[in-house]
């Protein structure tokens, strides 16, 4: 098995694309050891010193690391941790665990919410999922859209350039309704 690596705009993060399918389909992220109980392979990536998130696409796992570690000293036991995962034949997601991204949307607004996530959908989630992230629909309330960023989004120095003159750009473009894109600390 040979496992590429690419980097991301966030320093911090490393995409590793393991030459198979990581999930069917969504996404799942784990920003900490302790909501990796789902899945066996952000366990065992969680179990080397320096990891503090792991973000799972469909072809790609993401990891970030702490401030303080090197990804020299990192990098061989992360590949070494996916490798054996694949390996063993265990499953990626314990039960059904993936997210299909989106939070639901109830209320007057219906129809603005089905052309946000829309957008979102075919413009803006393909491209930060090169990045090794993804960004999700969580709220609409008066003219105010929020996101949730996720895998190498989340803590990205350029996630605010790219909400602001990218994303919110793009949605008051093609939905007049919308004044302003906000990021959200946590979907949950």
């Amino acid at each position: 098995m040979f496992i590429q690596t690419e980097s991301t705009p966030n320093p911090a993060t490393l995409k590793f694309l393991p030459g198979q399918a990581v999930l069917e389909a969504g996404t799942a992220d784990f920003p900490s050891a302790e909501t990796s109980g789902t899945s066996p392979l952000a366990a065992r990536i969680f179990g080397v010193e320096g990891v503090r998130g792991v973000f799972f696409g469909t072809d790609f796992v993401t990891v970030t690391k702490a401030e303080t570690v090197d990804w020299d000293h990192i990098k061989p036991a992360i590949l070494g941790a996916i490798m054996e995962h694949f390996q063993s034949g265990q499953p990626v997601m314990t039960g059904e665990n993936a997210e299909a991204g989106h939070a639901e949307h109830d209320g007057p607004d219906g129809d603005i919410v089905r052309q946000i996530k829309q957008l979102l959908d075919t413009r803006v989630r393909p491209a930060v999922a090169q990045d090794g992230g993804d960004i999700t629909f969580h709220g609409f309330d008066r003219g105010v859209v929020y996101l949730h960023m996720q895998g190498a989004c989340a803590g990205c120095p350029s996630s605010t350039l790219t909400l602001k003159m990218g994303i919110e750009n793009l949605l008051r473009h093609y939905i007049p309704e919308v004044t302003e894109v906000r990021p959200v600390a946590d979907a949950m």
